[in-house]
């Protein structure tokens, strides 16, 4: 048995000023006002249509961002209907097998970390899940039949891509101090890595704590 901390990738290469150029010469064929294009008027541009709310204009970005995460989150994250996914699937994954190391992966919630009562039910719980599924697999039992004993910590790897607006409503739902601290977990410092290489796009989205 294996335990991890969730995380995530991005995927997309970032060049901030490529991406906001692009949106500035596409945006300013709404209020053709091309001649007013320069080297450096994409950023105010960018902030411009932010400010106003004429999002759509940004959905002409997007970004693609590789999830870890437990299989709880991952059924809310491919909620996004704006939005394509690619998901690990334990249809066709055996993780019997050599690939996956003969062990099931768990990812760790962050709550139990400094409960050791509550720790340890989990951790025997997760055990138990991992050996009726090994068990199964040995009886000749199919890894897609297999599944139904592994529970939601069952570690999970999801892409997401969606257009830069989408992920603006993204951050808004799933940094919330509502959200579950399972995605909050990951998605908050995912949030600031892209303010800091995004902020003309995301740097007006604030987080409660």
């Amino acid at each position: 048995m294996k335990i991890i901390k969730a995380g995530y990738e991005i995927l997309t290469p970032i060049n901030r000023m490529e991406i906001l150029k692009n949106i500035e010469k596409i945006g300013r064929v709404c209020y053709k006002s091309e001649d007013r294009i320069t080297d450096e008027s994409a950023p105010k541009f960018v902030r411009m249509l932010i400010g106003r709310g004429h999002e759509a204009m940004i959905e002409h970005e997007s970004l693609s961002v590789k999830f870890i995460c437990d299989r709880g989150v991952s059924h809310e994250l491919v909620r996004h209907r704006i939005a394509s996914f690619a998901q690990e699937s334990t249809r066709y994954c055996n993780y019997s097998s050599d690939k996956f190391n003969n062990e099931v992966t768990f990812i760790e919630p962050p709550y139990f970390l400094n409960c050791d009562g509550r720790a340890k039910v989990w951790w025997e719980a997760m055990k138990a899940s991992e050996d009726a599924y090994l068990y199964l697999l040995s009886n000749e039992i199919t890894a897609q039949e297999a599944r139904s004993v592994l529970p939601n910590s069952l570690k999970t790897e999801v892409v997401m891509t969606a257009n830069l607006r989408e992920w603006r409503h993204f951050f808004k739902l799933r940094t919330a101090k509502a959200a579950h601290p399972q995605m909050r977990e990951i998605t908050i410092p995912l949030l600031r890595e892209l303010q800091s290489l995004l902020p003309e796009i995301f740097d007006d989205i604030e987080v409660e704590q």
